[in-house]
């Protein structure tokens, strides 16, 4: 049966184009990975890397999108910056789990999500290790290699299987322990998967019924709660307050009202 939504031009131009360049780039990362992968660089921390590969997919998505909308913004990872003036900017993320990608560990991905006026419009998981590509369009609801999402039905939270992950810093990582020994007896269990866009995603289909973490960056969030949303799934940050750096929250809506404010009681929200 035809979506009854209705269509915007421009949003599917946009999704097309994200499609196209976050196809592009999971190739180049699955099947261009040197045997010897490297760090090339560090981060906040001596153990938060950039590989040659990051900055590799990160160019190749500029360069896919750049060539076919020239005055569109860029915000990316690994330095991509630019305001444009066409009210369209990009999101991106060119591979969401590094660590697990310079270890060979499946659970990586391609991140772009397209913002029009400030508000995320278009979002797209790529995650080539798992043959899968999520996507979803604001207000079309999300997919999964073109079936369509939702969310889980929502268990007690004592049967709530909830992902997480950490930062980098010694002070957070310590924190979110706490956070974590005080959450895990109130819950079937707690996965870390290392990919907060795959985890996203796995809250959409159905994978987790719940997801929470400190200190993700915009294109670590922003394609991934678009998808999550569009499967009917709840995202937020602290009670009253967006997905953000301080908190993301995402959860089946019954998981999620008992999940968000236990969190935001434990602190889960600063270091």
């Amino acid at each position: 049966m035809p979506d009854p939504r209705p269509t915007d031009p421009l949003h599917d131009e946009l999704l097309a184009l994200a499609l196209e360049a976050a196809d592009r780039a999971a190739t180049l990362l699955r099947d261009g990975r040197p045997a010897d992968l490297g760090v090339a660089a560090t981060k906040t921390s001596p153990i938060d890397v950039v590989t040659e590969m990051d900055i590799a997919s990160e160019k190749l998505i500029t360069d896919v999108i750049g060539e076919h909308r020239p005055t569109d913004g860029f915000l990316g990872e690994e330095g991509a910056g630019s305001t444009g003036t066409s009210g369209v900017r990009w999101v991106i993320d060119p591979v969401d789990g590094t660590v697990n990608y310079l270890y060979g560990l499946p659970s990586w991905a391609v991140s772009i999500a397209a913002e029009q006026d400030g508000e995320t419009v278009v979002g797209v998981v790529a995650a080539p290790m798992r043959g899968e590509t999520f996507q979803a369009v604001r207000g079309r609801g999300a997919h999964l290699n073109g079936e369509p999402l939702r969310h889980r039905p929502a268990p007690p939270l004592s049967q709530a299987l909830i992902g997480t992950g950490f930062g980098y810093l010694t002070e957070r990582r310590a924190a979110q322990a706490e956070v974590v020994r005080t959450l895990l007896p109130q819950v079937r269990d707690i996965r870390r998967g290392g990919s907060a866009a795959i985890d996203l995603c796995d809250v959409a289909c159905g994978r987790l019924d719940g997801y929470y973490e400190r200190g993700l960056n915009p294109w670590d969030l922003a394609a991934g709660v678009l998808i999550a949303s569009e499967a009917g799934a709840l995202t937020g940050g602290r009670p009253g307050r967006p997905a953000s750096h301080e908190l993301t929250v995402a959860a089946s809506p019954g998981v999620f009202a008992v999940l968000q404010p236990l969190l935001d009681d434990l602190g889960a929200w600063h270091d």
